[in-house]
């Protein structure tokens, strides 16, 4: 769903019920002789999207300035700390000034924008944008450059910034006069991929073009993507991304891992370790892998069931003087992303089929590359699970995130000589698994414990189809 602009009046109307009768001669006429009270420019916010979000980023305006809006429109797309957001508005109006452009940052509340009621009220509105703010002298510099840049195709944009008729014809998100609205990962996607943005169809929200879009157009001209990637395009695509000794400041999303990293580390935490036979769970994902089941969802219903009989550890302490437990079993499964991490939730996945729980996790992790998340769909886990195993890394450690009490770091599964019951040897698959918890509420025993209960699980796997 989109987000609603958060819009403040910069003009507020006087009222006439506040004049005194003691001195009508004198309160009259002032209120009277106020022409500006029929201007109503109001600004837009930067909105807050999530609990933890203090920026947003802007990814691409959906209007461009001199556009007229309906109430209900999108009008900007905003990258928060987790996704992309398109950000509707509340009123009807025109788009009269971007404070905040492109690929720009501004604080949560902050003015990204004024909106004008009427047309001859814009070029109120550019004036007091160019006034009171300090990107003011921009439009002035962006003339002299198109005539060095002339070959370039986006040396084009800037101008229609300083002419307001123009503007709505050309935006700086357009590609040759028409407007191309793609996530981030799409459009880096789409470059090491080769692939014009203008000849792709979005079928993201309000059509813009996501990941998969890009992927389906470069599966359906490998005349032309393919053999120029894998003869020049693969070296040249990792080598020049990182310049050595050069500092990158952090993207959105690693600056609230980061935050959300030190923040975890007031939490007194333990690790338990624990190794679990894996071969009748390899064996029923052969049978079922066909039918879309993924080992993510598997392993994610495994670990539901087992908190179902073990409440506390599906637990968390918020405030350092109590503990709640949770009425649901949401499992967060870390999913790493360009430039950062996220974990897409699976909510009540003790109460989900296998077949269901797949279907949604593929459904999150799609949206979760593309940028599109919602805030339920990722900030509601109470028990997280990272796996590295398909890295082959047969074991680590993870790191608590906050506001839950216990992630659990999967390994790879690797055949493991052992010894069995009757005294002979034998070789079976084994994995290791590790769990991190918050001390104050999950103890060593309550551990041990839900790791039996998760070992009986996958070691005889018939009820995770039921």
């Amino acid at each position: 769903m989109a987000a609603s602009l958060q819009l403040g009046t910069a003009f507020v109307p006087t009222s006439t019920s506040y004049l005194r009768r003691r001195s009508p001669s004198v309160a009259t006429p002032p209120r009277r002789a106020s022409p500006r009270v029929s201007a109503k420019i109001r600004e837009i916010f930067m909105p807050a999207l999530s609990s933890t979000m203090t920026e947003g980023k802007i990814v691409s305006w959906v209007k461009a300035e001199g556009d007229q809006l309906s109430k209900g429109d999108s009008v900007v797309v905003v990258e928060s700390d987790k996704a992309d957001m398109d950000v509707e508005t509340f009123y009807d109006g025109y788009l009269a000034a971007i404070i905040v452009d492109e690929g720009s940052s501004a604080p949560v509340g902050s003015a990204i924008a004024l909106l004008a009621e009427t047309v001859e009220e814009i070029a109120l509105a550019k004036s007091q944008a160019s006034s009171s703010s300090p990107s003011a002298p921009a439009p002035a510099s962006p003339p002299p450059p198109p005539p060095e840049a002339v070959p370039e195709t986006l040396a084009s944009p800037p101008p229609p910034k300083s002419a307001p008729v123009s503007a709505s014809s050309t935006h700086p998100a357009s590609e040759s006069g028409q407007r191309i609205v793609a996530t981030p990962y799409a459009r880096k996607l789409a470059k090491d991929l080769k692939v014009e943005l203008g000849s792709v169809v979005g079928t993201g929200p309000m059509g813009r073009v996501v990941a998969k879009d890009v992927e389906a157009a470069a599966a359906a001209s490998p005349v032309l993507s393919t053999p120029v990637k894998s003869v020049s395009d693969s070296a040249p695509v990792k080598t020049p991304a990182i310049e050595l000794g050069s500092v990158v400041p952090f993207t959105t999303m690693q600056k609230a891992v980061s935050r959300n990293m030190v923040e975890t580390l007031s939490v007194p935490t333990f690790r338990v370790g624990y190794t679990i036979t894996t071969d009748a769970l390899d064996n029923l994902y052969k049978k079922i892998k066909s039918k879309g089941v993924t080992m993510t969802a598997l392993l994610a219903k495994a670990t539901a069931m087992a908190l179902t009989k073990h409440p506390v550890v599906n637990s968390c302490c918020r405030d350092g003087k109590s503990f709640t437990y949770n009425s649901s079993i949401n499992i967060a499964v870390a999913v790493a992303m360009d430039g950062g991490l996220i974990t897409p939730v699976l909510q009540d996945a003790d109460k989900l089929d296998i077949y269901s729980l797949s279907r949604k996790w593929k459904e999150l992790v799609d949206k979760a590359r593309a940028k599109q998340l919602q805030t339920h769909e990722y900030s509601l886990g109470t028990f997280t699970l990272s796996n590295l195993g398909m890295f082959g890394v047969d074991r680590f450690d993870a790191i608590l995130p906050t506001g839950t009490g216990a992630i659990m770091a999967v390994g790879a599964s690797q055949p493991t000589v052992v010894a069995t019951k009757d005294g002979r040897i034998g070789m079976k698959n084994q994995m290791q698994v590790n769990i991190t918890a918050d001390h104050r509420v999950i103890y060593g025993a309550d551990l041990a414990a839900f790791l039996q209960t998760l070992a009986k699980i996958i070691e005889d796997p018939k009820d995770l189809t039921f």
